[in-house]
């Protein structure tokens, strides 16, 4: 794999292992637990919420990149529907199989200058893949913060 998509893969790889070490990390009980204080200026989702946030970005992604499709998985993502640790870590291995197709479809660090629809205009690969990992990573970065404030706990070391 040429340098800047093993550097991709290897981004998308570290946020999918980063969500499962924190969800290793909270019980079922305290998943969609959201923060006390309210008055906080982010949107108050809980952990589990902004982990599913996470990995429903490199879904849409990749779903984007291989199908055309760039349905945002919130339906299907809902805490409803993925109520504890053990659903939420299959519907990871469901991303990471998405993921993985994907990046199946390079063959060059020169794809990544092709440009396709994404949904409305055109972009290239890169800006797509580059907006996923910043989209996704700071979704991430709100579940270590809620899992912060619900647990008191220090961030475990990842």
């Amino acid at each position: 794999m040429d340098p800047i998509l093993l550097s991709f893969d290897r981004q998308f790889a570290l946020i999918d292992g980063r969500s499962r070490e924190l969800l290793a990390n909270i019980g079922d009980d305290r998943l969609f637990e959201k923060p006390g204080d309210r008055s906080t200026a982010f949107t108050p989702f809980s952990c589990g919420e902004y982990i599913l946030r996470s990995a429903a970005m490199v879904e849409k992604t990749f779903g984007g990149i291989t199908t055309r499709l760039w349905d945002d998985p919130f339906e299907w993502t809902l805490p409803e529907k993925l109520s504890d640790k053990n659903a939420v870590l299959q519907y990871l291995d469901e991303v990471e199989q998405t993921r993985v197709k994907g990046f199946s479809f390079f063959t060059s660090d020169a794809d990544l200058t092709r440009q396709m629809p994404a949904p409305e205009k055109l972009r290239t690969i890169h800006d797509i893949l580059l907006d996923a990992v910043v989209t996704a990573s700071h979704f991430q970065g709100r579940a270590f913060a809620v899992f912060q404030m619900i647990s008191g706990a220090k961030l475990p070391r990842l």
